[in-house]
């Protein structure tokens, strides 16, 4: 930090004024490790507290311009600004364990991916809350990077719940973005498609959504096909890349690098919300794909790198162990911290020895894709870019 000295109008001097650099934000609370998804629902909200748990041993949150902040709660209103009041009314009252069933029926409340449970409205209110309060604290000037891992609910819609998500941070903290004037981009690594921020800004120029996901084809929602790309004003500023079943790492560095980032590039954000589901990971119970988190670290190193403010968020992960080492990689690239701890020579041994304590280890082996599959792979995705480049 830097500090100047200036006078009144008497000249005299007055004391100095400390100019902070930008702050990188990991937003977390312990409110959030209470309470939360059903035991019996696969998405595990103990991720966020253990991510956090990790990069606080690995010192992650000490460094000068880095620190945990608490989320702000979403308020009512902050809500209305995406979702309906009869969809609100619903979320509160099957938290307070009132709903009727037909009303829970209509807001896609009660199913195996949107449970009910005691508390859900006020739990999620928070959760997502941390996203705009780091949409905020971008407005104001006072951090350039943010990380939410309880954020990423992109399935969500104005009057009804899905896919795990109750209410959506990124529609309602993008919609605080662009009311301030401020191009923004939402680009989406989480492996389902997201559906709902794309409905929300379909007809925009001012939000570009870039989605790189497993094909709808084999997977929920099943949309985000690369045929969908914007009507009226928004026609061209939604862009999707559907990838087929047993996508590896190097086919998708090539869809972003030749597809998605030369599209970024183009249409020069003022901030980038970043979504980064870890449920595109090798081994995740409820999709198809074969990547490593080497590729999340690739992709936020090269966000990073634009020189924009980033604005992230967790999202799907239902392999927790990685899921939160994943994360954990990713803070530390967002902070800058892996220039100074991150050592691709150790990284193998660290996760062989199953020791997330030191940044090399928080790295994924490298995954071999199998050559037969690989082939069809590859000429899937030379179909994506060659559709994206015509």
């Amino acid at each position: 930090m830097c500090a100047s000295i200036g006078s009144n109008e008497y000249g005299q001097a007055l004391a100095p004024v400390e100019r902070h650099p930008m702050q990188k934000l990991f937003i977390h609370s312990e409110a959030l490790d209470q309470g939360g998804y059903p035991a019996t629902c696969p998405f595990k909200t103990t991720r966020a507290g253990k991510t956090c748990a990790i990069v606080t041993r690995m010192g992650l949150l000490d460094g000068p311009q880095t620190r945990k902040i608490a989320p702000r709660p979403l308020t009512r209103t902050e809500l209305e600004t995406f979702h309906t009041p009869a969809y609100l009314d619903a979320l509160q009252a099957a938290g307070a364990g009132t709903i009727a069933p037909e009303q829970a029926l209509q807001a896609g409340l009660g199913t195996p991916d949107c449970p009910l449970f005691r508390g859900v409205y006020d739990y999620v209110a928070l959760a997502a809350g941390g996203t705009l309060t780091g949409a905020r604290a971008i407005l104001a000037g006072t951090a350039d990077v943010v990380f939410n891992p309880s954020g990423g609910f992109h399935h969500a819609q104005p009057d009804h719940a899905a896919g795990f998500c109750y209410v959506n941070d990124i529609v309602i903290a993008c919609l605080a973005l662009r009311a301030a004037g401020l191009r923004v981009l939402v680009l989406d690594i989480d492996v389902h498609h997201c559906d709902a921020v794309q409905d929300a800004f379909y007809a925009s120029a001012e939000v570009m959504t870039v989605s790189l996901h497993e094909s709808g084809h084999t997977l929920f929602p099943g949309t985000g096909f690369e045929t969908e790309t914007g009507t009226g004003a928004g026609r061209g500023y939604t862009l999707n890349f559907p990838l087929p079943v047993g996508t590896y790492d190097g086919a998708f560095e090539r869809v972003f690098h030749q597809g998605a980032w030369p599209a970024i590039r183009r249409f020069d954000p003022d901030v980038i919300v970043l979504e980064l589901g870890m449920d595109a990971l090798a081994g995740d119970p409820l999709a198809h794909l074969h990547l490593t988190n080497n590729v999340h670290a690739l992709i936020s190193e090269t966000v990073v790198g634009l020189g924009k403010p980033v604005l992230a968020t967790g999202g799907g992960g239902y392999q927790v162990r990685n899921t939160v080492r994943g994360w954990a990689l990713c803070w530390s690239v967002l902070s800058g911290a892996h220039r100074l701890h991150d050592d691709p020579g150790l990284g193998l041994g660290g996760v062989m020895l199953e020791n997330t304590d030191w940044a090399g280890g928080l790295r994924d082996r490298i995954l071999i894709a199998d050559g037969g599959y690989r082939d069809a792979i590859d000429r899937e995705i030379d179909r994506l870019l060659a559709f994206h480049r015509a």
